[in-house]
């Protein structure tokens, strides 16, 4: 990695501190003592202080009148406005150092929240669920963001200080003794990133920096001006950090529909360029996947290698909603736009990627969404039924267990484990956890009225239902209902989810993966009675045949003799029973 420009620099006889603050007339580093620091070009300000090792802790103050964290922290043993801890990188013993990744068709991702993966809440206990993961066929742990927020809980999407994973979850070690532990088990990580905002509480940015910022507005804040040379450097220095520093295989990055764009160049290109030039160095592989309500396939490719401006896949939303219309039978918000026909749109997506691919959407307010993305591998598409996301965003955070037959839940999982689209898990999924993810967090005073203003006005009329039965997003005991309950995982009927996904993945890996590079897209079609056929041409020549009943009646079988070698269900001949899938191979 190059010479980095943001944060304290471990040198040979001390430390080097810079903060790039345009705005400001002084600033004074306080450690121990306070000392000036001096003034630069462009912005900058600058301070070599010898003797100064890791561990220590210091802040900047502002033309004498606030002291701010380091915003290029790499830890913040005391929350948001403590002060910034010095870490050296270097001295972490990795045991998996011969570790170069695994290839982008061999994922299977599952999302993960630290703070509720285990009673613990922390990185260290993540490391004794890395056996089951292993076990259940999972090759790639995802986890939400890590970005020092305010408070001892959230989601991690109001991170402030992007260079610091959260301490509420343990220290730097900590985090590297996971992904360590990680890598000698043959799993990837891959790190939840945000860079279209920076959260409401701890951001003192605007007070000596507000070049950071543009007068546009995002759903959570002030838009990132990534014209400005300092701000793009330092999003594309902390993605590099977090592959350096801490050896995540992939970062997925957070609705990127809401980064204003204005400049020639995307930083989404130059983000991505700067990572393929470090997974060419390090001879690793690294992927990088977008969340994307726009459907911009033209930024998709999963055959670059190492990228070189474009990303590996994107969370295909389309994917999910068109399931759960299909599976619950809800209108509400965006799955209005799925209503009229979803097994069809189901069978576009699995014959071309995404449903919207220029269609005008009602939800969008009309306006045409989507690019076509028939052209690209499946393997561009991140496919899943369940996420933080669409858990969380509902009044209550309960997952499809709690509201959909799980005989339909087990036909969608066979649907989507076995399809050469990359599949996602949700954390609690493969044994059908019924714990709910409820949206929670940790702010004070006024931010925290506002916080439960706005889910009242979202979820109205939930509260004019259910009243104070519905979480207090604020509240304690909210984020510990979220809390994973393994011991439900022993339980028969979570026992039998487990061996289905187990198997499921299984297949996936002996029949599917192989055979994934170089797939392309082949035909899908949907009749009213429920069945539904598709088919991929793989990368040796083989065709690929599902055939599903996706109904809750029997259904007519398919009109022509499906040739091929069953993997999964059997034979489908005859009429085929409710929620029933079977997949097959041949030339």
């Amino acid at each position: 990695m190059n010479e980095r420009q943001f944060g304290a620099r471990l040198t040979q006889d001390g430390t080097s501190f810079r903060l790039w603050a345009p705005a400001a007339k002084r600033v004074e580093l306080l450690l121990q003592e306070p000392q000036p620091m001096q003034r630069g070009g462009d912005g900058w300000f600058s301070a070599d202080v010898f003797g100064v090792r890791a561990g220590a802790r210091y802040k900047f103050r502002i033309d004498g009148e606030i002291e701010v964290p380091d915003p290029a922290s790499a830890f913040q043993p005391d929350d948001v406005s403590g002060p910034s801890e010095v870490v050296d990188h270097s001295s972490y013993p990795w045991r998996a150092s011969d570790w170069r990744g695994r290839p982008w068709q061999e994922i299977v991702l599952i999302e993960t929240h630290v703070g509720a993966f285990t009673p613990e809440g922390s990185y260290r206990a993540m490391i004794e669920k890395l056996d089951h993961l292993l076990q259940t066929g999972i090759t790639a742990l995802e986890l939400m963001p890590l970005a020092d927020f305010a408070g001892t809980r959230g989601w991690g999407y109001d991170g402030v200080l992007w260079y610091a994973p959260d301490s509420v979850y343990g220290r730097p070690e900590d985090l590297k003794a996971l992904i360590d532990e990680a890598h000698l088990r043959g799993l990837m990580v891959f790190l939840d990133v945000v860079y279209n905002h920076f959260g409401p509480e701890g951001n003192y940015l605007g007070r000596y920096a507000p070049d950071f910022f543009t007068e546009a507005h995002t759903p959570w804040g002030s838009a990132i001006d990534y014209r400005v040379r300092e701000v793009r450097a330092f999003a594309i220095e902390n993605a590099l950090s977090w592959l350096c520093d801490y050896r995540f295989d992939g970062l997925r990055l957070d609705a990127v529909n809401t980064i204003v764009e204005v400049g020639a160049v995307p930083i989404l290109h130059d983000l991505s360029a700067a990572v393929g030039k470090l997974a060419a160095e390090s001879r690793r592989h690294i992927h990088l996947v977008l969340e994307n309500g726009d459907n911009r396939a033209s930024l998709l490719d999963p055959a670059e290698e190492p990228p070189r401006g474009k990303y590996r896949g994107q969370w295909n939303d389309d994917y999910h909603h068109v399931w759960h219309v299909i599976l619950t039978g809800e209108s509400q918000g965006y799955y209005g736009d799925y209503q009229r026909s979803p097994r069809q749109d189901l069978a576009r997506a699995l014959c071309s990627g995404f449903v919207y691919q220029g269609e005008a959407a009602a939800f969008w307010g009309g306006k045409r969404r989507g690019e076509p993305s028939g052209g690209l591998p499946p393997s561009a598409f991140v496919n899943f039924l369940q996420n933080h996301d669409q858990v969380g965003n509902r009044a209550f955070g309960d997952r499809l267990e709690s509201i959909a037959d799980p005989k339909a839940i087990e036909a969608a999982l066979a649907v989507t484990l076995l399809a050469p689209m990359t599949p996602m898990l949700f954390m609690g999924e493969e044994w059908g956890s019924k714990s709910p993810f409820p949206f929670f967090c940790d702010f004070k005073g006024g931010l925290a009225d506002a916080v439960r203003e706005g889910r009242r006005r979202e979820y109205a009329w939930a509260y004019a239902r259910y009243g104070d039965e519905v979480p207090d997003p604020l509240a304690t005991a909210t984020f510990r209902s979220a809390v994973l309950d393994w011991q439900t995982r022993h339980r028969p009927i979570g026992q039998k989810r487990l061996a289905l996904v187990r198997e499921l993945l299984t297949i996936r890996q002996r029949e599917i993966v192989p055979r994934s590079a170089g797939a392309v897209f082949g035909d899908a079609h949907a009749k009213d009675d429920g069945l539904l056929t598709a088919s991929w041409r793989m990368g040796d020549d083989t065709t690929l045949r599902l055939t599903a009943n996706l109904s809750p009646n029997e259904s007519a079988g398919a009109s022509s003799h499906i040739t091929g070698t069953p993997i999964w269900g059997g034979e489908a001949g005859g009429r085929l029973p409710p929620w029933s899938v079977f997949w097959q191979i041949g030339g």
